[in-house]
């Protein structure tokens, strides 16, 4: 063969291949909300293993990125829509910015292949044993590094498949390693070969089937268990345009739009509006909370909402702005949210950035972090620690917070997401949290979803998305705590560790097992 043909061969394999791994990362997306096909996330590591199995760690670093892009690609698209509709970014502009985003987030899992090309040297077992401990701790570190993007997790994808029993014991990173570990016993099977060594494949096979077979029966536990009388609970979703959710003149017609809905359901125990549903901050908005204060002591209802909070604390100098909770009537307490959306909600490097772009100053990107350790919630005489927006993807967060808690309450507002999947995948995230803690969760939302989930993760009943509308139904509280509760995420990423330690190479030698080339 010429040697021109055997360039342009080479370069075409070099194509495909990269090809491969963007679109292996991409594969996984379908695993979560709205498509539920979480066997693609299995199918997404049986492609990207065996591309990336014999390569150099410096190659390995090129393969990491190429499977971070088309995951974060595929799975975050949704910032695109935040950025372009919404902070009225020009759509080239938006695009470039989505695509920052994206490939900044790549490096996450770019730098762990690197390590992975590093720790486990030209062994080829070695590499398939390390391969589950680097994802999971990788997933662990992308958690909390810079604030945290705590999504996209395989283990999410568990709330609708056979490992859902898992999530209680081991949260959503155990669920994650041994999603991930099945792919790699999978292909360990395989290659030591039935006709070779049919034990050892077998063996492998069987360690696979083991955690999907157990889950269903896991599942069947109850962890927890009733706590006093079931609460007649509505949720309010308004579907307030984003566009006009911070106009000053549109703020009288959508406390008025709120209120009207509200109306029917003063014979509940909890009534409940979404994220920043009261676009003014208390004081602004006194008269109106006064009335509803009133309304709800007459009916013994207890009423929470979202609202900017502005006033003094001991925790900054000066008054400062909160995303919070407020509650009145037959309710106490005050939420001020800790974690906060970087650029939606505060400003990196604020001194340097604010004003440079108008996606920098959207209303309200002036908040500041609530202190750690606040006190439950009481509502109609229970105890609830509230999760605003992005707070409940944090899975060791929500799991402290809610111990000696009756049951889950997030609010947000998913209309920064517009028609994406955004919402679904926050959705499943909110009821991956109901599984962990074994806690049914009552999630009110401005524009969807709205939903009452049970504690075993499944939605008991919705309100219509994209549509005003309101949720009413029955939500028990429960007492009692998960194993995952009580432990965090601790003893999946002390596993993950140890198998690092003891599966790592152990003496000098050459780290290029075969291909170079990216």
């Amino acid at each position: 063969m010429p040697e021109t043909s055997l360039l342009m061969q080479s370069r075409g394999q070099r194509l495909l291949r990269r090809a491969l791994l963007v679109l292996a990362g991409g594969l996984q997306t379908l695993a979560f909300a709205p498509f539920f096909v979480w066997p693609a996330a299995i199918l997404s590591f049986l492609v990207l293993i065996p591309l990336c199995l014999h390569r150099d760690p410096k190659a390995l670093f090129g393969d990491g990125w190429l499977v971070g892009f088309g995951l974060f690609g595929a799975g975050a698209s949704w910032v695109y829509v935040s950025i372009h509709e919404y902070a009225n970014t020009p759509a080239p502009l938006a695009v470039l910015m989505t695509l920052v985003f994206v490939a900044g987030l790549a490096l996450v899992p770019a730098i762990a292949f690197w390590c992975w090309g590093k720790l486990g040297g030209d062994h080829e077992r070695r590499r398939l044993w390390l391969f589950p401990a680097v994802w999971v701790l990788t997933d662990w570190v992308r958690g909390w590094l810079l604030t945290g993007f705590p999504w996209l997790y395989v283990g999410t994808a568990q709330t609708d498949g056979p490992l859902a029993g898992w999530l209680p014991l081991l949260g959503v990173h155990g669920a994650t390693l041994l999603t991930v570990g099945t792919s790699v016993l999978l292909l360990l099977a395989g290659t030591e070969g039935w006709r070779q060594r049919p034990k050892t494949a077998l063996a492998a096979l069987g360690l696979a089937l083991l955690p999907w077979l157990a889950g269903p029966l896991l599942n069947t536990i109850e962890w927890t268990h009733p706590d006093g009388d079931p609460l007649s609970v509505a949720a309010v979703q308004g579907n307030i345009s984003q566009h006009n959710k911070w106009d000053p003149e549109q703020m009288r017609a959508q406390i008025r739009t709120y209120r009207e809905l509200s109306e029917p359901l003063w014979d509940r125990d909890l009534i409940l509006w979404p994220e920043t549903a009261v676009p003014a901050t208390q004081g602004q908005a006194a008269p109106t909370l006064d009335a509803i204060e009133t309304r709800a002591l007459e009916t013994d209802t207890a009423f929470i909402t979202g609202i900017p909070w502005y006033g003094n604390t001991p925790h900054y100098p000066g008054s400062v702005f909160h995303n919070s909770l407020i509650t009145l009537g037959q309710a106490q307490g005050t939420y001020h949210k800790q974690r906060l959306v970087p650029f939606g909600e505060y400003v990196p490097f604020e001194s340097l950035l604010r004003g440079t772009i108008e996606l920098l100053n959207l209303p309200m990107s002036v908040f500041r972090p609530g202190p750690e350790n606040q006190s439950p919630l009481r509502l109609a005489g229970v105890a609830v620690h509230p999760f605003i927006c992005y707070e409940i993807t944090y899975a060791d967060f929500v799991a402290r917070n809610s111990q000696g808690t009756g049951f889950l309450l997030t609010v947000s507002n998913d209309a920064w997401f517009g028609r994406s999947i955004g919402p679904f995948q926050h959705q499943q995230i909110a009821r991956t949290r109901a599984l962990e803690t074994s806690r049914p969760l009552l999630r009110g939302t401005n524009n969807g979803i709205t939903a009452i989930v049970d504690g075993k993760g499944k939605v008991v009943k919705k309100a219509a998305h994209y549509k005003r509308d309101v949720l009413t139904g029955s939500l028990q509280p429960v007492t009692g705590q998960t194993p995952f509760m009580l432990a965090g995420s601790w003893p999946v990423v002390t596993l993950a560790a140890i198998m690092i330690v003891f599966g790592r190479q152990r003496r000098p030698g050459n780290n290029a097992p075969q291909t170079t080339a990216s």
